[in-house]
């Protein structure tokens, strides 16, 4: 192999090997994605799009030449030079293998390429989705057991107030009658206190506004008696 094709070569080995480790079962997405975060993938992603336009330009240029390369010894035709020469038979079989060997590794290559950049892709928008799935189901859980808590207190209520159970019991429907008399309480001097600030406000508003309007009816009383002033002052020049 030439140096170029055992380049390539090398570089379809690292794709498998790079492939089958972005498939193993145990690391999971999450873990693929606090990795592609790291300092030093930030700082190749700026070139990332370059290199890989590269790459693809770079395989796909080998693979026309060894698709060239096939064609050229596959249609060539010793049957009337086979008796004079009969190494030459030999050596274009071994010429066609070598150009079939390059055409396979340089199309898988191109395609590992690609299938590597998708993977990498999906493995992000996995972790993404996961990590939005597992912050939903912590709040629905939430929620849930917080459904679950009013609705066990108030059955409790019920139970206690509608059927008085002993002292003891009527104590527990007390205290949660409390504890819901109190959280009430709470929200009605919230409530409260809201109203307050916006009658307050409202009343400094409409404090302004008597104000603004006194000083329009002032500022219009002396418009009109200017007005009266100057046309007394015309009269008496005619």
């Amino acid at each position: 192999m030439t140096l170029q094709w055992t380049v390539v070569a090398l570089f379809l080995y690292v794709e498998m090997g790079i492939l089958v480790i972005l498939c193993l079962p145990f690391i999971s997405a999450r873990r693929w994605q606090s990795i592609f975060q790291l300092r030093i993938w930030s700082c190749m992603s700026r070139f990332w799009n370059k290199v890989f336009l590269t790459m693809i330009i770079i395989l796909i240029v080998l693979f026309l030449d060894a698709v060239r390369e096939v064609r050229k010894y596959s249609a060539k035709d010793l049957s009337s030079d086979a008796k004079l020469q009969p190494n030459m038979f030999d050596h274009l079989h071994m010429k066609l293998f070598r150009a079939q060997r390059n055409l396979y590794i340089s199309g898988f290559a191109v395609f590992l390429w690609l299938v590597m950049k998708r993977v990498v892709t999906l493995i992000n928008q996995l972790a993404s989705a996961s990590g939005s799935t597992a912050a939903l189901q912590l709040q629905a859980d939430n929620a849930n057991q917080a459904a679950k808590k009013y609705t066990e207190d108030n059955e409790l209520l019920k139970k206690t107030l509608m059927e008085g159970k002993g002292d003891k019991a009527t104590a527990e429907g007390m205290e949660l009658l409390r504890k819901e008399v109190e959280k009430t309480k709470e929200e009605l001097k919230t409530s409260e206190d809201a109203v307050k600030k916006s009658q307050s406000e409202a009343d400094v508003m409409k404090k302004q506004a008597d104000g603004l309007a006194r000083e329009y009816d002032r500022l219009l009383r002396e418009h009109q008696e200017l007005q009266n002033l100057e046309d007394g002052e015309d009269k008496k020049d005619d």
